[in-house]
């Protein structure tokens, strides 16, 4: 009886390990993700704030000439 109990605990052990690892590989997958959206999204904003005053700028010279 304390052999079975022994085997399903180590059974019970290797599967918690591969449920770990698969754990882990979503979040560095996720993580990734996070990263990618903030540079795809974040930056840009960042641009157009650097970009809109100046577009406003020219805009603005073109209809006082």
């Amino acid at each position: 009886m304390e052999q079975e109990i022994l085997k399903k605990i180590e059974e019970q052990e290797k599967k918690i390990d591969a449920i770990y690892q698969s754990v882990e590989k979503t979040r560095k997958y996720f993580l990734i993700i996070i990263w990618v959206t903030i540079i795809a999204v974040v930056l840009p904003l960042i641009g157009l704030a650097f970009a809109i005053p100046s577009f406003i700028s020219n805009y603005n010279n073109l209809i006082n000439i």
